[in-house]
């Protein structure tokens, strides 16, 4: 066990009691509130047990498109809230450029907790592991059923293979709707947005952000679409 800046503690993830998947926790009654507040009781994996708050999901019940990210970062495990922090700016942003309603889209994650490891006073993130991503699933499945969306916008590879299977690739997969998958009439895999803040060069980095908000324009206009 190692205790950290600001009281957290980072125990070994062997030391944690899990079930094995999340479905073990999910209710009968499918509804925001009470999928929240159960997830907050998840021991489906290891994750939980060094993290602060569970994130689950946050916009309306009745969205037309779910964002779906690979897990909370830093800022979100503290505020218990999803993509509070840099990359939900950036998502942010590019949401209004491409005209998308923020207030109108539930964002969540494939992953409800933040995966870390101690770097001296710093917690670094961790990718989540496949068999983590799984034993996660039934939350993001309970979410989708709920909504019940036109569209799914998976960031990054770890979101899009959640739904898509290991065999997805976002290189080669990105910006293309997708028609008629089990999840929604349309899904749509990009970037995640923190794939972006990681580029060190100014200029790439400003086209990496331009190639984002054109993907999400493709989004905006398939919504306009009929069903």
């Amino acid at each position: 066990m190692l205790r950290m800046p600001g009281g957290l503690v980072y125990k070994p993830p062997s030391s944690c009691e899990i079930t094995g998947s999340a479905a073990d926790f999910v209710p009968s009654k499918l509804e925001l509130p009470v999928l929240a507040k159960a997830a907050a009781k998840c021991r489906g994996c290891p994750i939980y047990c060094n993290a602060t708050h569970v994130v689950f999901g946050e916009g309306p019940s009745n969205a037309s498109v779910i964002f779906v990210g690979e897990q909370p970062g830093d800022q979100e495990d503290l505020a218990g809230k999803p993509f509070v922090g840099p990359a939900g700016r950036i998502l942010n942003e590019a949401m209004e450029q491409a005209g998308i309603d923020r207030s109108q889209a539930y964002v969540t994650n494939a992953v409800k907790h933040f995966k870390w490891e101690p770097r001296g006073k710093r917690r670094l993130h961790s990718k989540p592991s496949a068999r983590e991503v799984a034993a996660c699933r039934p939350w993001l499945e309970a979410e989708i059923k709920v909504i019940q969306p036109k569209m799914i916008v998976c960031l990054g590879a770890t979101a899009s293979q959640s739904l898509m299977g290991s065999a997805f690739r976002v290189t080669r997969e990105r910006g293309k709707p997708i028609a008629n998958t089990p999840w929604a009439p349309w899904l749509l895999a990009t970037v995640h947005p923190s794939s972006i803040l990681r580029i060190p060069d100014a200029s790439a980095r400003e086209q990496a952000k331009e190639d984002f908000v054109s993907d999400l324009k493709v989004v905006a206009k398939q919504l306009k679409k009929k069903t």
